[in-house]
């Protein structure tokens, strides 16, 4: 007799059966009715008119599509890309080669010039050449993959035969049947999820006509498991691996959606995941009026232009999403390049998706939370100018991908400096080249050894000079966008199990622009040490007192400990980190203090951060339950 367990379970698999089924009928009948003409990705035969007439009304698309075309001339002396790996890694390679392929090839359909073209094939004949795209780290194949097929569908009609036999031939058994062997990128929920099936979508939606078998099996792959990855989005678009990541994830992404669209007509609801289209907001949001990145996790603080803002915003018909935006690819514009990499590999695409706006309002809200993976939330001044106000904080897990042991870190900018800042990530190569295992995850795990990763190196609290626990989550627990003060609170006792019997931090923005951080914390039964700490670029002045002045060119900012009284501040060592393998962090230090407290005792460590001098009396301390 079956039992209701394995009834259910029959069902279950008959009913994804079903569903699959009816998704590779769906498909074989789109490919089937699709134009088997190129160009045809992103923008089919004969839409370049259109790009061309919104560029001649756009003068900074007109600065941007010039930059494109004259990266394509300087790329007519240099040679292609050579099969040179780094380490375990051919990206580099491939990434190169996207960079070099989507500007020639979009010079080519803007312009008709045919040496745009013979460089392209030049470069995708030399890539179709290698022995494999280094199947062992997929992230290459992805990349190059898509290079491949932008350039062999933008390019088409002025490719030699032979040239388009051979690249074709590339794309199929370099990219899409070595994609077939799997692998755990097929199914993980990070980025290598989104740029892997997305270069091979790429690849199959560009040679579907002579592989139609092939490309319905890639493309049914992806749109099956590239939600795994959008889960990450939910539920208010926080992207926990950080604002860097979110930019190379979410723009494959991007791409997934907009070639599914462009070629088959539909995005199988892709575009639908909870919190997707709200991501934009959160990389406005975590970028600072510096135009630095709130840069937690493995991540680094320069933000410049990103292309798939472009496309968020035209698809949510928002231009205050690329208030930012415009300001940062004028800035790259405005700048002399020594580079022909600086524009990055997917930079001709904003020109593409951008949408036709007469202005670019100013973003509504000046405090922004998310909850997920990794609780983050912003508060700024305003928008109009650099030297607004600026603080973000970190909640979440140090088991995210990507994290950091930074939980309750945080970041300020104000007069257009960048006060309190985090050191960012720290090249892969440069530690496994030298034995670090750099991707465990147990509490023992040797990531943690590196300065830039573990605790000692952020913005936040170090007990008994421990590190923070792996398997903890803090939470966001109250969030104000108004009242006297706008703040965040987080609740960390777990991520000092073992180390402190409560803990929370509260950040809040004041009405008179300074910046109030408060901990209040209650030790276990034993006497205990406690750190706080802020990195920092600036040149400090300790006072006495628990008052310091940080200066950065003609900004300061007055630092004051309210709690405790008379703490004695310190400058602790992150220019020259502990071990031989740790990058140094030149020009930085940071400012803090140590306090001793007894067994079983809550406390509070408050520390208010004012942009100028240290004016007006401090306010008074208000318990975080009263905020």
């Amino acid at each position: 007799m079956k039992t209701s367990r394995h009834i259910i379970t029959t069902f279950l698999v008959a009913t994804v059966f079903i569903v699959t089924e009816s998704r590779s009928q769906e498909l074989k009948d789109l490919i089937r009715k699709a134009s088997p003409e190129h160009p045809r990705l992103f923008l089919e035969r004969g839409g370049e008119a259109a790009v061309r007439k919104r560029i001649d009304s756009d003068a900074t698309l007109r600065k941007a599509s010039s930059h494109v075309i004259a990266v394509a001339d300087r790329l007519q002396d240099i040679e292609p890309v050579e099969r040179k790996k780094i380490g375990r890694r051919l990206l580099s390679v491939s990434r190169t080669c996207l960079q070099r392929v989507t500007h020639l090839a979009f010079a080519y359909r803007m312009t008709g010039d045919k040496r745009y073209a013979v460089r392209a094939q030049k470069e995708m004949m030399a890539t179709a050449g290698f022995s494999d795209w280094n199947p062992s780290h997929f992230l290459d194949v992805g990349e190059m993959t898509a290079a491949l097929a932008i350039g062999y569908d933008w390019v088409y009609p002025a490719l030699d035969p032979e040239a388009r036999k051979k690249i074709k031939a590339a794309i199929i058994e370099k990219g899409l049947r070595t994609s077939l062997k799997g692998g755990w990128w097929v199914r993980t929920e990070n980025n290598w999820n989104q740029v892997c099936h997305g270069g091979l979508t790429l690849g199959a939606l560009a040679v579907m006509e002579d592989e139609p078998d092939l490309a319905r099996q890639i493309i049914e792959r992806a749109v099956a498991n590239v939600p795994r990855a959008m889960t990450e989005y939910d539920p208010d678009g926080a992207y926990p691996e950080g604002p860097g990541y979110w930019k190379y994830g979410t723009t494959y992404n991007v791409v997934i959606i907009s070639a599914l669209e462009s070629v088959l007509g539909t995005d199988f609801g892709l575009s639908k995941a909870k919190g997707f289209l709200e991501s934009a907001d959160y990389y406005m949001h975590v970028t600072g009026p510096t135009g630095l990145y709130f840069n937690y996790s493995d991540c680094g603080s320069g933000g410049g232009v990103s292309p798939a803002m472009y496309w968020f915003a035209a698809r949510r018909s928002d231009s205050s999403l690329l208030w930012r935006e415009r300001q940062a690819l004028d800035e790259f514009l405005a700048k002399k390049h020594g580079s022909i990499g600086s524009s990055g590999r997917l930079f001709p695409f904003l020109i593409i998706w951008a949408g036709e706006f007469d202005k670019t309002p100013i973003p509504k809200l000046n405090h922004w939370k998310a909850d997920g993976k990794t609780p983050v939330s912003m508060h700024r001044s305003g928008w109009k100018t650099p030297g607004e106000v600026f603080v973000g904080v970190k909640a979440g897990s140090p088991s995210a991908n990507h994290a950091h042991m930074d939980i309750g870190s945080f970041v300020m900018d104000a007069g257009g400096v960048r006060w309190a800042l985090d050191l960012g990530s720290q090249s892969y190569h440069s530690l496994e080249s030298k034995g670090i295992s750099l991707w465990g995850k147990s509490q023992n795990a040797q990531r943690w050894d590196v300065f830039r990763l573990n605790s000692f190196s952020h913005n936040t609290l170090v007990v008994d000079g421990k590190k923070q626990v792996v398997s903890g989550k803090a939470p966001i627990i109250a969030f104000s966008d108004g009242g006297p003060m706008p703040h965040t609170i987080i609740e960390m006792k777990s991520v000092y199990k073992g180390q402190l019997a409560a803990a929370h931090r509260g950040v809040g923005l004041c009405r008179n622009r300074s910046v109030l951080v408060q901990d209040e914390i209650i030790t276990l039964d034993r006497e205990t040490t406690v750190r706080w700490g802020m990195v920092t670029r600036a040149k400090v002045e300790i006072k006495g007192d628990g008052t310091a002045v940080l200066e950065q060119g003609d900004q300061q900012l007055a630092f004051r400990v309210l709690s405790p009284d008379k703490a004695k501040l310190e400058l602790f060592e992150t220019a020259k980190p502990p071990a031989e393998y740790d990058v140094a962090n030149t020009g930085t230090g940071m400012i803090g203090f140590k306090v001793k407290l007894p067994p079983s005792t809550e406390t509070k460590l408050v520390v208010l951060l004012q942009p100028g001098d240290f004016g007006e009396n401090p306010p008074a301390i208000v318990p975080l339950a009263e905020w």
